[in-house]
């Protein structure tokens, strides 16, 4: 037997990877414990999310456990053993915003979880391919310092600069930089997962994503931009534009285009890998520009305000270099462009709230 386990499993990347390996493997594991309600509330329950892939995918076995919880983690793994083939870490506290209520919390869900996934995964399933999903956060601020030029919607990296044409390659540093404490705790796990690889030979790999986006994402004010302000332009709910003139910039890649990655990777795997990992100049947009396309794509007059005072450790300006993805893996592209992720958002979320 064959089978996939996936952390995070009701959420919006954990989901789309269970839809997409459903033909691939024989079983998929799902772990999942809603801490998304905890986190943000109960518009941000994944529950519904649950019930659909329950109702859509034979051979789906759910588990409300929590990643920090060994001894039930041990038991999954003693069960299954060797035949999980696949571990599909995307269970995450997401936001640098609630990461400072509760460091402690957000650490433990963030570190502690992927290192107790990656011990099992070292005893009872060494074979196995172990995919991680990362953050940009884990350059900290750095990209601010980058030289930018503001324009009429966006600011933008100068033309002369070397991530002009294509974006910001591995080789940033992530030292010497405030990472919000989100972002720490992801560099935690992102070093851990890099050092099971070399160290334990392990077949791991880091996605350190931009903004992952998609139709079954449960968006809200502090985690889910895309989705979230979907939300907004459908209910006339006001959203706030947090600093920077609301000219920020970011990547944003469906988490279709994201699980395809994985299967690429799951197939020619490589030990301690990391790769940059968005909509690179594919799929890309300021705040203003997305709240236009929400406008057209909706017919509704967008209710924002605008707050002088910037997120703290919030990027100005990152595109994601997917070049070194696609030197080992020539064969992948995009499917979704910045239009294709917000109607489909769109159309998921207008019957559903």
């Amino acid at each position: 037997m064959k089978i996939s386990l996936i952390t995070g499993s009701t959420g919006l990347v954990g989901s789309e990877v269970a839809m997409f390996f459903k033909d691939k493997f024989d079983l998929i594991i799902g772990i999942d414990n809603n801490m998304r309600a905890e986190f943000f509330g109960e518009d941000a329950s994944t529950l519904w999310n649950r019930k659909r892939l329950e109702e859509t995918i034979p051979n789906y076995k759910h588990y409300d456990v929590d990643i920090r919880d060994e001894k039930a983690i041990e038991n999954i793994f003693l069960n299954y053993n060797e035949d999980i083939d696949a571990v599909i870490h995307t269970a995450a506290q997401p936001s640098h915003d609630w990461a400072a209520k509760d460091p402690l919390k957000d650490f433990t869900v963030n570190a502690n979880g992927t290192l107790v996934l990656l011990e099992m995964t070292r005893q009872y399933s060494p074979n196995a391919v172990f995919i991680f999903t990362s953050t940009n956060k884990v350059y900290g601020d750095i990209p601010n310092s980058l030289p930018l030029v503001e324009l009429e919607t966006r600011w933008e990296i100068e033309d002369r600069h070397p991530y002009f044409k294509e974006g910001i390659d591995e080789s940033m540093s992530i030292d010497n930089c405030k990472h919000s404490l989100f972002g720490a705790s992801k560099v935690a796990a992102d070093v851990a997962v890099q050092e099971y690889g070399r160290y334990f030979g392990m077949r791991t790999a880091c996605f350190r994503g931009g903004c992952l986006t998609g139709p079954n994402h449960s968006g809200t004010q502090l985690h889910g931009f895309l989705s979230y302000l979907m939300k907004c332009a459908i209910t006339g709910d006001q959203y706030t534009v947090f600093g920077y003139k609301g000219k920020q910039v970011r990547d944003n890649i469906h988490s279709f285009d994201l699980a395809n990655m994985f299967w690429y990777f799951y197939q020619n795997p490589r030990s301690g890998e990391i790769y940059n990992t968005g909509g690179a100049r594919h799929s890309n947009c300021s705040i203003l520009e997305a709240i236009q396309m929400c406008e057209e794509i909706t017919g509704n007059r967008m209710n924002y305000i605008y707050s002088d005072a910037n997120r703290i450790g919030d990027h100005i300006w990152y595109i994601s270099d997917i070049r070194k993805f696609k030197s080992h893996f020539p064969e992948w592209n995009f499917q979704y462009n910045l239009h294709d992720i917000l109607s489909q958002i769109y159309e998921s979320m207008k019957d559903r709230i």
